[in-house]
């Protein structure tokens, strides 16, 4: 009997050769993966993970709870406390689960391709469900060159609200991004400056957006959002680094680390420092949902499937992810071709792909083994997965995402206005 829960496994590390390559045989280059659970001490979770209830603090209630799932994760999280392998995927296959950092590690071009191998030497990006039950801090991410100063990398992020996850909104579904135009330096160093004096007031010069399920944004490095109580699957850059501008949330204090934590020790009282890394230009764009927002844009369809691109565009004229939902009908059988490797989560429905049995859970315990997750290789990839829905009743439905440059073919930003 296949294991079901991730402690009757055994875990291997170092050299993962051999299980790697029995694991990319059983289903033509697709790698199970295992649940990959992160906590957050500083939020409240919304509760729509499918994680059982009895297991939201199972990392222990001085961790936080649980409010994110990551996925084709090789990127370690950035928590006080966190446990030695927090954020990272695992393989499962035959008993057995090890680090997809590892099977990286051992097989990179195999597994993620030969490009992005011999430039990044690793995979690079990772997504996530983000799920909280109210708005979470002001806050930007550092870019690669502030990043740097503190031997992080910076992180350009996007977001997609599947409405499979979104039943309900939650206590706040909006989000502040970015800065009302008009606004000063100055107003913005009083907010820093201010910040042990009560609430900081920052979101009186931000604008907030509604969200709503089905859409999306891309969010570049240093500007501002809180994002609101969606809960959210984010294709991101590999990094983990944030500031916090904002120190009170919903009578919550945000703690003063949480606004330095990824700056210069020696700049950590440096007002000054902290607010010139953000992007002025970028935070007062006049255009900004223009220049961010985002809405499914169909790529194929027939009565079978539906292959419709949920992330995309570029930042500084770089692609840094792209992501697709992919729909199969009741009964239908698809075979989808891909221009590089893919972490995949599915959403809805049941079926298989290359065989591999594709299951949408109800709940899941904290140690369960789930069949919604899994890995396509660069060459599975390009080679094409067969998919097939099951059901004769329910969609299959499928979130992907891909590296940086896969796609060079997809839709710029704002293309859905024409679609």
């Amino acid at each position: 009997m296949a294991a079901t829960n991730v402690t009757q496994l055994q875990t291997l590390s170092g050299n993962v050769q051999s299980a790697l390559e029995s694991a990319l045989q059983a289903h033509g280059g697709l790698l199970r993966l295992a649940p990959n659970w992160v906590p957050r001490s500083f939020l409240q979770p919304g509760l729509r993970l499918k994680l059982h209830p009895d297991d939201t603090y199972a990392f222990g209630l001085n961790r936080g709870g649980i409010d994110e799932r990551w996925f084709g994760s090789t990127t370690e999280a950035a928590n006080d406390g966190r446990v030695h392998d927090e954020g990272l995927s695992y393989i499962v296959h035959d008993g057995a689960r090890f680090q997809l950092r590892d099977a990286v590690s051992e097989a990179g071009p195999t597994i993620i391709g030969r490009d992005i191998w011999d430039k990044y030497n690793k995979w690079p990006v990772y997504s996530k469900f983000f799920d909280n039950m109210g708005p979470i801090p002001h806050h930007m991410h550092q870019n690669a060159e502030q990043a740097a100063l503190v031997g992080q990398e910076g992180k350009p992020e996007s977001y997609y609200f599947p409405p499979q996850h979104n039943n309900v909104g939650n206590n706040f579904p909006y989000t502040f991004m970015g800065l009302e135009p008009g606004t000063t330096r100055d107003q913005v160093r009083k907010c820093i400056a201010d910040w042990n004096k009560g609430d900081n007031l920052i979101l009186n010069l931000s604008r907030a957006y509604r969200l709503q399920p089905g859409t999306g944004w891309l969010i570049p490095p240093c500007i501002l959002h809180a994002p609101g109580s969606l809960c959210t699957y984010e294709p991101q850059w590999g990094s983990d680094v944030f500031g916090m501008y904002q120190n009170l949330v919903e009578g919550r204090e945000v703690p003063w680390s949480l606004l330095v934590k990824d700056m210069p020790a020696d700049k950590h009282d440096d007002v000054d420092f902290i607010i010139d890394q953000l992007d002025w230009d970028g935070n007062l764009d006049p255009n900004f949902k223009d220049n961010h927002y985002l809405e499914p844009v169909v790529d194929t369809q027939d009565d079978a499937h539906a292959d419709r691109w949920i992330v995309y565009g570029r930042i500084d004229g770089k692609q840094y992810f792209s992501a697709k939902e992919l729909t199969i009908k009741p009964g239908g059988k698809v075979t989808i071709t891909d221009n590089g490797a893919t972490s995949v989560i599915v959403t809805q429905g049941s079926g298989t792909a290359n065989g591999m049995i594709l299951d949408c859970p109800k709940l899941i315990r904290f140690h369960d083994l789930t069949q919604d997750e899994f890995f396509v290789t660069e060459a599975a990839a390009k080679a094409g997965v067969v998919y097939e829905n099951t059901s004769t009743t329910e969609d299959l439905v499928m979130l992907r995402y891909f590296g940086p440059e896969v796609n060079p073919n997809a839709p710029e930003m704002g293309a859905y206005k024409n679609a």
